[in-house]
């Protein structure tokens, strides 16, 4: 019965998308790359990396951008890769833990797509990207302190996305089928339909 019922809810989530995208936000850790590709298998759509596209566009990894360049050219170029992204139509797009603290990234989240906030505490994000070396917000003496400022700065802007959901420390595929029943039950599916008449 309950996988009927996903299969339903799927199925809803599908017709309602359109040519609107999915949009995976939150801190490095919180899970947006591994339940993001999950999630687009599920649906059946195209699952879109913006870190990995930035990283095609400037033909370097994002630790070479940040060393080369700084992190406010990073930022100009992930909001023009993600501005060119958003308008592909429907995908899950997992976008990096600053994208969506840019205005004008979160406005063209807003007219096409829907905004899911992958929520996690201090503790499972830690375990998590301490496991890689290529975090460059965190090459510094005191990752934890540098991962608690980052919280209380953008968790109040990532609380303004349209769905929460609490990423926790179970099977992804269990995270996946959360994220599609919050989706199936979100009020704003007339709004973002309406955008787009």
């Amino acid at each position: 019965m309950a996988r009927r019922s996903l299969s339903k809810e799927i199925e809803d989530i599908r017709e309602k998308l359109g040519n609107h995208s999915i949009v995976l936000v939150g801190l490095m850790g919180a899970g947006k790359s591994s339940i993001g590709r999950r999630l687009a298998e599920k649906l059946d759509v195209p699952f879109v990396d913006a870190d990995h596209e930035i990283e095609i566009a400037a033909d370097k990894t994002i630790p070479e951008i940040f060393k080369d360049h700084g992190e406010a050219y990073f930022r100009e170029g992930e909001r023009r890769v993600i501005s060119r992204l958003i308008e592909n139509g429907a995908q899950v797009l997992s976008t990096g833990g600053g994208a969506f603290i840019n205005e004008e990234t979160r406005q063209g989240i807003q007219a096409h797509g829907i905004s899911v906030w992958l929520k996690a505490d201090l503790s499972l994000l830690m375990k998590r990207v301490m496991k890689r070396a290529d975090r460059p917000l965190l090459q510094t003496g005191n990752p934890e302190a540098v991962m608690q400022e980052l919280m209380d700065q953008r968790y109040p802007i990532y609380a303004t996305a349209d769905v929460t959901v609490e990423s926790r420390d179970v099977q992804h595929t269990q995270m996946v089928n959360e994220v599609i029943k919050i989706l199936a039950k979100w009020p704003g599916w007339e709004r973002l339909n309406n955008a787009s008449i």
